[in-house]
This record gives structure tokens, C-alpha cells and sequence, in this order.
């Protein structure tokens, strides 16, 4: 397995856009992080994100993931390019002839996605630690490493969203239709959202129960967005007579469901290579 992780790993390095959109993603993060640091002195107006609680433990977790976890299309598009490049070039055939086996592929590639995920979190952790030690109110270790599921809902998030992009990659082999087909899914999972919602079930949450198990849906439902849970946030929420009710807790169901989407998408990808003509 290491070996073929390897093999994954110097064909994403050595192409030329997959590893500038590898390296645009940390840098963004890192670029995110440290605007929000900064203070912004304009007169009368004074603007400082790190002032507003954003980086207090244990809510920085919450909020890192969630911007973090928006980045991913940099990711997916790499890993789309990823397989598309197998069929462009050329390498799944000379893969295969030189002995391995289509499950191989499948499990190096699957592994790849594992890596980049773990990556990005381990990334997003030690960026998370060291802003909230350096501007969060809060140092106590009991406070520091509570609520820090987020991180595994967010690496739970990347490998269901990356399995996704897989299979798309090994179904359309083109790197352009394959985006194109995850933006078509994510307009109709909305569209089936909207009818669900405003014409089926107008006066209950049913909606919410069947939604909760659309694939691109159940992604994002493991980490909700973090801004209302702010205090100026609630503050003129309450002001203006509108009560938070929302539920931000990852929850072991929602990892369920993705988890549960991402064996299906990769035994999909694995079922559609073995029926291929390569």
C-alpha cells in the first residue's frame, strides 16, 4: 500500500496544475487566518474579526472547519484531474498490464483521498491551536480540547466529498464534465430540496428527514455554519425578536450517512472500472 500511495502521490506532484491547486489550498487557509488576525484601523471604524470571539476555544474549532471545509473544491478539483489524467495519458491501461489488479487501483486511489483528507485536517488543527492560543479568551485544556468532533466531522466531510469526486472522475473521464456533473447534482439536490420543503411538506420538518440522507446534503450537514452561534450575533437576533434554535452538534448519524455514501461511491467506482473496456 505504501508503495502505491507513492506511485499516487508523485503523479499528483508532478502535475503541474494539480500540485499549484494542492499548494493554493494551504495557502488560502493560511491566508484566511491571518486577515482575520489583523486589525483593520479605517478612522472611526474599526474592524478586528479576532475581537469578535472567532477564535476562542472551543468555537474556533466549529469555525475553521466550516471555512476550511468550503476550500475543498481547490481538493476536488485535483482529485478529479487525478483519475481523468489515468485515461488521458494513458497510466490505468499501463497500470493494469503491468500487474495491478483493478481492485489495487481502486484502493491506491481510495488511499490517496484518506491522505489528502488527514492531511488537510492535521492543517487545520495546528492552525486552529495556534490562533486560538495566541487570541482566545479561553486557555484552559478542558476548554481547548472540547467540541473537537468538528475535526472529525470535517475529516469525514473531505473523504465522502473526495469519494464523490472519485467516482465522477472514473464515471466521466474528463476533469471539466466531472466538475460540471457535481455543480448539475448540487443545483438538482437543491432543486428536490426546494420541492420537498415548499410544496410536499409545507407545514412539518419531513423534509429534513428525507433531505438528510441526499449525498452532497449529508456532507453538509456535519458542520453547520458557525456565525450565528456569535454572541454579536445572537445579541441582535434577540434585539430584533428572532430566537436561535438551532442544533450545531455533530451528530453520529450524520457521520453514519456519509460514511455509508462513501463505501457506496467507492464501490460504485470500483463496479463501473471492473465492467469497463480499459
Amino acid at each position: 500500500m505504501k508503495r502505491l500511495l507513492a506511485i499516487e502521490l508523485q503523479k499528483i506532484w508532478k502535475n503541474k496544475a494539480s500540485r499549484i491547486l494542492t499548494l493554493s489550498y494551504f495557502i488560502l487557509l493560511t491566508f484566511i487566518a491571518l486577515v482575520a488576525s489583523i486589525k483593520f484601523d479605517l478612522g472611526a471604524f474599526q474592524f478586528h474579526l479576532a475581537e469578535m470571539g472567532i477564535f476562542n476555544f472551543p468555537f474556533i474549532w466549529h469555525f475553521n472547519t466550516y471555512i476550511a471545509a468550503i476550500l475543498k473544491f481547490f481538493l476536488a478539483i485535483v482529485i478529479v484531474s487525478m483519475m481523468a489524467n489515468e485515461y488521458s495519458y494513458g497510466t490505468l491501461k499501463q497500470n493494469l498490464i503491468d500487474g495491478l489488479s483493478k481492485k489495487e487501483f481502486i484502493a491506491s486511489k481510495f488511499l490517496t483521498v484518506v491522505v489528502f483528507a488527514a492531511v488537510s485536517t492535521i492543517f487545520v488543527f495546528v492552525m486552529s491551536l495556534i490562533l486560538g492560543l495566541s487570541f482566545s479568551s479561553y486557555t484552559e485544556p478542558s476548554i481547548i480540547f472540547s467540541e473537537m468532533d468538528y475535526l472529525v466531522a470535517y475529516f469525514v466531510k473531505l473523504v465522502g466529498f473526495f469519494s464523490f469526486c472519485l467516482f465522477l472522475g472514473i464515471l466521466v473521464k474528463r476533469s471539466a464534465f466531472a466538475i460540471g456533473f457535481l455543480l448539475v447534482w448540487n443545483i438538482l439536490e437543491g432543486i428536490a430540496k426546494g420541492i420537498l420543503t415548499f410544496k410536499i411538506f409545507p407545514n412539518n420538518n419531513n423534509d429534513v428527514y428525507i433531505t438528510q440522507f441526499f449525498p452532497l446534503e449529508a456532507m453538509s450537514n456535519l458542520i453547520i455554519e458557525p456565525f450565528t452561534r456569535l454572541s454579536l450575533v445572537k445579541s441582535i437576533g434577540t434585539q430584533i425578536g428572532i430566537n436561535n434554535i438551532k442544533d450545531y452538534s455533530v451528530h453520529w448519524f450524520g457521520i453514519l450517512i456519509v460514511l455509508v455514501w462513501t463505501f457506496i461511491f467507492m464501490l460504485m467506482s470500483y463496479n463501473l472500472l471492473k465492467k469497463r473496456d480499459l
